[in-house]
């Protein structure tokens, strides 16, 4: 799975992951991470996420990466917004107050550039990359944050009878992903009404990752 994947959904309004409303789950376990306000977050592969609204609202800093430029444009036009766009790294990147959006391929964000992170907020990056990406990904995330603590949404569901994403990440593959840099915690595991996209059941857990 390469970018010309993502950027065709985009283009064609192909975006059935993307929610209307702020994740429940966000909501409910948010607070997990124990971060005073001014705190900044860092959420991956962000799309156009209402999510980053209510980070927002809730009085956090954001900072996210996304690919597609069309999704870039969308999220600043959703929320009404005007950003400053200026190129002093390898990814342009979109600012208003308090939220600094890169878009690109998240492999090309250092550390650097992104600057201090508090906390990631992954509801919808780990589980849109296929196997043989995932530890590329888990370490470089670990790298450009710091180790910052992280709140982990991943789907659980028999990948034989559907194709991601979003795909199916157990407990064993995110504590083999993960573990080298963090100590995983489930925190919470809930039914997906009506299976993933009405074809099977899932379910979907949410983890705490802290240094251990």
């Amino acid at each position: 799975m390469d970018a010309s994947f993502w950027h065709a959904k985009w283009e064609k309004s192909e975006i059935g992951f993307h929610q209307d409303d702020f994740n429940p789950l966000l909501l409910e376990h948010f607070g997990a991470l124990s971060l005073p306000a001014g705190s900044r977050v860092f959420v991956p592969l962000c799309g156009k996420t209402r999510d980053i609204l209510w980070l927002l609202e809730s009085g956090y800093r954001v900072v996210g990466v996304e690919l597609s430029r069309v999704a870039v444009d969308q999220l600043f036009a959703d929320m009404e917004l005007q950003p400053a766009i200026s190129r002093t790294g390898p990814l342009p990147h979109f600012a208003v107050e308090d939220l600094d959006i890169y878009c690109g391929d998240i492999f090309d964000l250092t550390g650097s550039e992104l600057g201090r992170i508090d906390a990631v907020y992954d509801r919808a990056a780990l589980v849109a990359l296929p196997a043989t990406m995932r530890q590329r990904y888990a370490d470089h995330l670990a790298a450009v944050t710091g180790r910052a603590r992280q709140l982990l949404v991943a789907y659980e569901y028999d990948q034989s009878l559907q194709d991601g994403p979003p795909f199916a990440v157990g407990a064993d593959e995110i504590r083999r992903l993960y573990s080298p840099h963090y100590e995983p915690t489930l925190l919470a595991s809930t039914e997906v009404a009506g299976g993933l996209r009405g074809k099977c059941p899932a379910t979907e857990h949410v983890w705490l990752l802290r240094r251990d």
